[in-house]
């Protein structure tokens, strides 16, 4: 906490993203990636067992696996459509209340004493955030399928055996894994920013000073410049890179945080 005589206004400690919250994300969503990877190798190294001497050979059977395939992908999309709900409601109300849990700590240690309530503007946020995380992680499984299908087309046509499908396989379960990591990093840090706008304004906070994370390996060259600077907290600050206004946080990778400024001191 900074008291500027001057200005007469403190300004705040940030708000910063959950640990724990994006390492429990990331956690759920990369068992439900190895789930679906080790059901897809099961199946694949089965398919491959039973029709091995026919698949480079016969049309049939890459015509029976392509609808083997398509079943598989059916249940595994139903079943992250099942879990999607779930997880992006359960991470959206966590990071909704760790974010004002640490706020209230911040306003704490500052003099102040706050009581949260779930108001119609942090319910909007709230339900734009689930169907944004929802969104998301249905759109895990999807490009792994996709790439799955065509390596197996490929090694039915080509006579591969099962080491070129277990090693593709394996590559795109990295891939999925990437994007899993990335979910759960870039959205723990968005929603946080997110409730944490919507709580700054319910205070009648107009100010606050960005803060630039160096976080990342590859920051934004105008966050870097902007860190320091205040903004208008209902209004955001015009990014010149990206030609529009913005918060801290919301961007992708964006690790930006903000000191809000509370002011009416003698």
């Amino acid at each position: 906490m900074i008291r500027d005589k001057n200005r007469r206004e403190i300004v705040l400690r940030p708000v910063r993203p959950n640990v724990g919250a994006r390492a429990a994300y990331r956690k759920k969503l990369l068992a439900l990636i190895d789930a679906m990877q080790a059901s897809y190798e099961r199946f694949l190294i089965a398919a491959y067992r039973n029709n091995e001497p026919e698949m480079a050979q016969d049309a049939l059977p890459s015509t029976e696996l392509k609808r083997a395939l398509a079943k598989l992908t059916k249940r595994w999309n139903k079943q992250f459509d099942q879990a999607a709900e779930d997880l992006a409601a359960y991470f959206a109300k966590s990071a909704a209340s760790r974010s004002d849990a640490q706020l209230k700590s911040i306003l704490r240690k500052g003099g102040f004493s706050v009581k949260f309530k779930m108001t119609h503007a942090m319910r909007d946020v709230m339900n734009a955030t689930i169907a944004e995380n929802v969104s998301l992680i249905k759109s895990v499984p999807a490009e792994f399928q996709t790439q799955i299908e065509g390596l197996v087309m490929r090694g039915v046509t080509a006579g591969r055996d099962l080491q070129v499908i277990s090693e593709g396989l394996q590559k795109q379960l990295g891939v999925a894994k990437r994007r899993a990591e990335f979910i759960a990093r870039d959205q723990t840090n968005k929603m946080t920013a997110s409730f944490t706008r919507v709580r700054q304004i319910e205070l009648g906070i107009t100010e606050a000073i960005w803060l630039h994370s160096h976080g990342g390996r590859t920051p934004r060259v105008s966050h870097v410049k902007n860190s320091g600077h205040r903004y208008d907290v209902d209004k955001g600050w015009y990014d010149p890179t990206v030609k529009q206004y913005i918060w801290p946080g919301i961007l992708p990778n964006c690790r930006c945080v903000s000191r809000p400024i509370v002011k009416g001191f003698s």
